[in-house]
């Protein structure tokens, strides 16, 4: 099965931009279990409140209103990421053995973020080298719905959201994903982002919807299937 290939710089991604371009600006990268400015090892504190009049920055620099649609989706995003990261707790408890998917599809989701955060209208050459996303990681999700959609009985009905609590918590993620999806899609139309971005987001909700399936199968779960109220 095909694994991610995570690279150091993605740990360095960018979803709350405004404050890690602010940070970055006096303190160096993490190192010895917390962020550490030139020559001070105090620990600094959590807020910054450069956010307080309603701006915030991207990874240009630029500042933004808070209501842009460029934090929109990054805001999309980041609750995207908190929502597979609770479905995986559940999926952890039951033992799963695709862990390790939704750890890396987490990953990219930062590097994602980071390209959003990066208008090209205001990048400079080496912002757009630095957070460039491409196809490798849709190429993974679409190897990873293959191989469990070959195990999963064909879908002749509807279903709702349901299977066990690890499976109605993939069901949620999609549904997140799906309107991270809807938020980006104007950014990439207009050439702000890359049409990547768009795409893997688009193949994340299938795959989220396949391992929601193949969840509740592993888990022995029956799926509720869609009938019209008499």
């Amino acid at each position: 099965m095909a694994l991610f290939r995570i690279k150091p710089a993605h740990i360095r991604c960018v979803v709350r931009a405004g404050r890690l371009v602010n940070q970055s600006r006096t303190r160096q990268p993490f190192a010895g279990g917390s962020y550490v400015t030139d020559g001070d090892k105090r620990v600094p504190k959590i807020y910054t409140k450069t956010g307080d009049k309603g701006f915030s920055s991207t990874f240009t620099g630029e500042r933004r209103p808070k209501e842009d649609h460029i934090f929109e989706a990054l805001g999309n995003t980041d609750e995207l990421s908190s929502a597979i990261g609770l479905a995986r707790e559940f999926c952890l408890e039951k033992g799963h053995t695709f862990i390790n998917q939704l750890d890396k599809i987490q990953c990219i989701l930062l590097d994602l973020g980071s390209n959003i955060a990066t208008p090209r209208s205001s990048a400079r050459e080496s912002h757009i080298k630095r957070t460039k996303f491409t196809a490798e990681p849709i190429a993974d999700l679409e190897i990873w719905i293959d191989t469990f959609t070959e195990e999963l009985p064909p879908l002749t009905n509807f279903i709702l959201p349901s299977g066990g609590k690890s499976s109605a918590a993939l069901h949620l993620a999609r549904t997140v994903c799906r309107r991270a999806e809807r938020s980006v899609a104007p950014i990439v139309r207009s050439g702000e982002a890359d049409p990547d971005v768009a795409k893997f987001l688009n193949r994340l909700s299938d795959y989220l919807f396949t391992l929601a399936r193949y969840t509740a199968m592993k888990e022995n779960h029956q799926e509720t299937i869609y009938k019209r109220p008499e």
